[in-house]
């Protein structure tokens, strides 16, 4: 077997913690009461509602447009009625606004059927992944029709499929690719036509071997020898955009650049699968592959759940939390935010909602830096997290563009290694709102 392909900066190997639910299908939530729809689930203004108090529903309806700037429409997650138009919690904005639906728990499930989309050209499936409200679902949730729609200037040639998944606990894209691995490569084919490129790489970290198999069995059965499956080592933060471009064609992306500088656009798997769903069955975006872990919770499962389904149903069909659940947090432990509440809702963007038991994780207190350099070695991006870290502790966080802290993707890297415990991620975070280019 030939060397395993990664990026040649930093990188760390946190546990992995996948073995809870890495083995678990796909298990399809019943439908909740009620749903809170967050109409600002992308990066961008949030929608407009289309919709008023009392007004009936139908599952996959439009309920919510973008009116102005960037943005991605929201619909339906299921039948009923609008009870009301307010605000809903949410893990990294405090609050947002939101439509909450009364269900109606005894309507059909919405039916879709498969058309024929080859004869389609790129303005046509453009505007069907734009209507279906497809954004990347596995990062922050940049409107999908905007990434397709590169400036005019750049030479695409390479579609990257993200099946890296190298954040701990998280098992959604593994059960995507193993139980939908043809409509994956499906979808990776829409993509290649609307950018008209001709190579398509999919990058699946090594500790994945079923997946790699299915989604290898997949494209050489659906794509030919233009979608080519790569194994890469085992080491976070793989699927990072920009190190996952390098380590699959070894082009490196200039700070503050898009991939489209050096001729690549990258989706993740799961966000492929919409897109299939989007122009091959007509399907918009409501609903969203969840991996629910750790010791915390008393049944860890994938759920396939409705886009505005709140934690606390996902926590009372799982049967309830452990006495050991210490914390809560939605998303990776890397990457995720702690969580005050179990009414926050699920967005598009949900890949995971974590229960932690004391012993998953660290309550020790931090203390001073040591200078040890460990945050240093281990930052992907070779940035100095612990000199922006002192400085914004010095009430200097104006000062920090100077050690890269707009190239920082928050990756988590420099706080796991500290061996001081210092919150370096959280401080980056402040010199950010603090600091000015």
């Amino acid at each position: 077997m030939s060397a395993l392909l990664t990026f040649p900066k930093g990188g760390v190997h946190p546990p992995e913690a996948k073995g809870q639910t890495a083995g678990l299908a796909i298990e399809v939530m019943p439908v909740p009461d009620e749903l809170e729809i967050i109409l600002g689930q992308h990066i961008g203004a949030p929608c407009t509602p289309l919709v008023k108090k009392g007004d009936t529903v139908a599952e996959g309806d439009l309920i919510g447009e973008v009116t102005k700037g960037l943005g991605s429409p929201i619909h339906a997650s299921s039948a009923g009625t609008v009870k009301q138009l307010g605000v809903s919690a949410h893990p990294m904005r405090v609050s947002a606004p939101s439509i909450t639906i009364q269900t109606d728990r005894q309507a059909p499930p919405r039916r879709y059927e498969r058309t024929d989309w080859s004869g389609l050209g790129r303005e046509e499936l453009l505007k069907k992944i734009q209507a279906a409200g497809i954004i990347g679902v596995g990062g922050a949730g940049f409107p999908t029709h905007a990434k397709l729609s590169p400036p005019p200037d750049s030479k695409i040639d390479t579609l990257i499929l993200n099946g890296a998944e190298c954040e701990p606990y998280i098992t959604a894209d593994h059960r995507q690719m193993l139980e939908h691995p043809a409509e994956i490569v499906e979808g990776a084919r829409i993509i290649m036509k609307v950018l008209g490129v001709s190579t398509c790489f999919i990058g699946i970290e090594a500790n994945k071997p079923d997946a790699i198999a299915a989604m290898e069995k997949a494209a050489a059965a659906g794509g030919g020898g233009q979608v080519q499956v790569r194994a890469m080592k085992v080491k976070y933060p793989q699927g990072s955009e920009k190190q996952l471009i390098q380590t699959l064609t070894g082009r490196k992306v200039p700070g503050f650049a898009l991939p489209s500088a050096v001729g690549v656009v990258v989706h993740n798997v799961s966000t492929t699968k919409a897109i299939y769903d989007a122009v091959v069955l007509g399907k918009p975006l409501y609903e969203k592959v969840v991996t629910i872990a750790g010791k915390g919770i008393k049944r860890p499962a994938n759920l396939l759940v409705k886009v505005g389904t709140r934690v606390r149903d996902i926590v009372d069909y799982l049967g309830g939390v452990t006495p050991e659940l210490a914390k809560i947090v939605y998303g990776g432990p890397m990457m995720g935010f702690a969580a005050s509440s179990l009414d926050i809702p699920v967005t598009k963007t949900t890949s995971s909602v974590l229960f932690l038991a004391g012993e998953e994780i660290d309550t020790r207190p931090h203390s001073q830096c040591i200078r040890c350099g460990w945050c240093i070695e281990a930052c992907p991006m070779g940035l100095e997290p612990k000199e922006i870290a002192i400085y914004v502790e010095a009430g200097r966080a104006q000062e920090t563009a100077q050690f890269g802290v707009f190239e920082c993707f928050e990756c988590g890297c420099c706080s796991y290694v500290c061996p001081a415990k210092r919150p370096l991620v959280q401080l980056v975070r402040l010199a950010k709102m603090k600091a000015k280019r």
